[in-house]
């Protein structure tokens, strides 16, 4: 058999390269001749996180997407042209696309329509992307983290979130004594284990209201003998840390915090929510208030586990985490220290969707 040349698109975010990058190394596990590509813009994180996992990035321009009448709805037709002019270069020598959501994979899908290159399609969010509803019109190889209950994605296949390794590897060992390794961790970072630590996690860039709240509750939370790590965006002013107060512009062994905090605080980006549901303990997630509400829903399972709660931007005041994090806390402690492993598995479901897509190339649409 010949080596298979696989293109995977979803740039922008980590929320779109992160299950994309999962997917093209569980793909290599088992192919291991094969090559994956990535496809992305100039100006997305991609730009990092591809080549620092050791896969090649091919640039095409970007799209941006009108949201009122503008001159991005003038320039609109011609970025998108000119996308996909772009897109077809890297894609007509494919055997596979694999789309993951983002600007990028709406010139990708009309790219791989028109070069009859077979598609898959992976949908992370609760609610589905207006690229990914585009580009199920040329598939019926459809794959969702959640179950959707309209539209093509309907019968999609249910796979969960592909982890990133170092998420899976930590859920694999802790599975044996989940208590002994939430104590592991803490000792590793350092943490006490008979105080309670929260991690406050903003992503890589941080989050501006997300920061300004916790740095007014420094003071009065680690006189309660709470044990705070603050990660507080790479490109904003770090804090000084003191006494049970840790401040970091960002956050690297990710896997060991979220094993070791009582509690973490965090926007409610579906690839967040599926490592804090595989290796958190209790989680406050603050919804994004932009988007298409996707965040929202994002962390209903957990929240329906009693292992979440979503409050809204607006309501997360000094004030409010005051006088709610005792309680935040004793939920904390009463739930059993083993997580949710649905998404444990997802890579393998993707990469068996895309055997068979490319074992049924020619059934398109």
């Amino acid at each position: 058999m010949k080596n298979l040349r696989i293109v995977l698109a979803g740039g922008g975010t980590a929320g779109h390269i992160e299950p994309a990058l999962a997917v093209a190394g569980e793909w290599l596990l088992l192919h291991p001749s094969d090559e994956c590509v990535f496809l992305g813009t100039a100006q997305g994180l991609e730009n990092t996180l591809v080549p620092s996992a050791g896969f090649e990035l091919a640039v095409i321009p970007k799209v941006v997407m009108p949201r009122s009448f503008s001159f991005d709805l003038l320039a609109f037709p011609w970025q998108f042209f000119a996308s996909v002019v772009g897109a077809r270069k890297v894609i007509r020598k494919a055997d596979l696309l694999v789309g993951f959501g983002g600007y990028v994979c709406a010139s990708a899908y009309v790219a791989a329509r028109l070069e009859h290159v077979p598609i898959v399609i992976h949908e992370a969010n609760a609610k589905v992307g207006w690229a990914n509803q585009l580009g199920s019109l040329f598939t019926k190889f459809l794959a969702v983290a959640y179950p959707v209950h309209e539209g093509r994605f309907n019968e999609a296949l249910i796979t969960g979130i592909p982890l990133r390794r170092d998420i899976q590897n930590c859920v694999e060992s802790a599975q044996s004594d989940w208590t002994l390794a939430r104590n592991r961790a803490k000792n590793e970072l350092g943490w006490p284990l008979d105080k309670p630590a929260i991690a406050v996690v903003g992503g890589s860039q941080g989050s501006a209201s997300l920061n300004t709240v916790i740095a007014q509750c420094v003071v009065p939370l680690t006189a309660r003998g709470i044990h705070i790590l603050h990660s507080v965006g790479a490109k904003n002013e770090i804090p000084l840390s003191s006494g049970g107060y840790e401040a970091v512009p960002y956050i690297t062994n990710m896997a060991q915090v979220y094993l070791a905090a009582d509690l973490i605080i965090a926007r409610s980006g579906a690839v967040t929510v599926a490592e804090i549901g595989a290796l958190g303990q209790m989680a406050l997630f603050i919804p994004l208030p932009i988007g298409n509400g996707e965040q929202f829903k994002n962390a209903s399972e957990l929240v329906d586990a009693g292992r979440a709660i979503v409050l809204e931007q607006s309501f997360f005041t000094p004030e409010w985490f005051l006088e709610n994090i005792d309680s935040l806390l004793e939920k904390s402690k009463m739930l059993p220290p083993s997580t949710i492993d649905k998404d444990l598995h997802a890579a393998s479901k993707i990469a068996a969707l895309m055997e068979h897509a490319i074992s049924s190339a020619g059934e398109m649409a």
